[in-house]
């Protein structure tokens, strides 16, 4: 549920930035919103392509009608399932000169099947599936063109924007609930040879240290970096995409340290931290990925 919403807080934080929506669709998702959750997600991923920031162009096309566009493909991983309100689909046109951007579609629109394909290590919970369109009917204002920079098209996921980190916030709060279920474990759990809890040991004690160490750099990366964008910080820009690289190792890390001092009883199911763990590795999958950025930044550096 945490996913689900820090999706949907990002877009409607990037549409107070942009003011793209058509104001009558938006007005619509705010009814909803006020009446129940109403959530809203950016579905872009397909099956063939995979990971859009890695580059491509999308399948999912598209065509223009007299009265407005027709909306055809498969996309994967679309998280947020039969929930949302209103799904924000990457797609191209098939005009002469096609371009790329977002459709966005009322969830209850025809044409829309659900495939219940989502079998994943973590985040089970997401309600993350496929979804397919086949000639869904938009209207023309439904179309948010993505701009090109110099004349060519560059996808917005290449680089972490200040919207993109609700999700380093999202595991931070999981690597602080593994935290709280180390130490729960740890002033409960009391060996026979031991005569006392393991909390009380050095060995634990110095792990417990080493968990929070992880968690304060984390937490001070993330909100450090969102103090410098709301100052308008200018220098911070450039660094978005490497302070989500190290957030997520430190999360990572929290996590890993503290299943591995507790062993098999951290890897049973009846013990939150075997959760845990397989959700915070998920991390490593939002855009723009490691590697990604790593390199991005390395390129930036050396060209001087």
């Amino acid at each position: 549920m945490a996913l689900i919403a820090a999706n949907n807080l990002a877009i409607h934080q990037m549409q107070a930035a942009t003011n793209s929506w058509p104001a009558d669709l938006y007005d619509d998702l705010l009814r909803q919103s006020v009446q129940g959750p109403a959530p809203v997600n950016v579905i872009r991923a397909e099956p063939e392509l995979g990971a859009p920031a890695r580059g491509g162009l999308p399948k999912t096309i598209a065509r223009r009608t007299a009265n407005g566009w027709t909306l055809t493909g498969r996309k994967t991983f679309a998280t947020g399932g039969t929930a949302l309100a209103y799904h924000l689909v990457w797609a191209i046109t098939d005009e002469e000169e096609p371009r790329v951007g977002h459709v966005i579609v009322p969830a209850d629109s025809a044409g829309i099947t659900w495939h219940q394909t989502w079998d994943h290590l973590g985040l089970r919970a997401s309600n993350t599936h496929d979804v397919s369109y086949a000639g869904v009917e938009v209207g023309e204002e439904n179309f948010l063109e993505i701009p090109k920079t110099d004349g060519v098209y560059r996808d917005p996921a290449v680089a972490t924007g200040p919207t993109g980190f609700g999700h380093p916030a999202l595991y931070v709060g999981v690597a602080r609930a593994a935290r709280t279920a180390f130490v729960t474990y740890a002033r409960e759990r009391v060996p026979t040879a031991l005569g006392r809890p393991i909390a009380e040991t050095e060995r634990i004690q110095a792990i417990a240290g080493e968990i929070d160490a992880q968690i304060v750099q984390a937490e001070t990366l993330l909100y450090g970096t969102l103090l410098r964008v709301a100052a308008d910080d200018p220098a911070v820009a450039a660094g978005l995409s490497l302070v989500k690289v190290q957030i997520a190792r430190s999360v990572i890390a929290a996590v890993q340290t503290a299943v591995a001092a507790l062993g098999n009883a951290a890897l049973t199911r009846h013990n939150p931290l075997e959760r845990h763990l397989r959700d915070v590795l998920c991390v490593r999958v939002h855009p723009p990925q490691e590697d990604t950025a790593l390199l991005a930044a390395g390129r930036a550096l050396l060209r001087g």
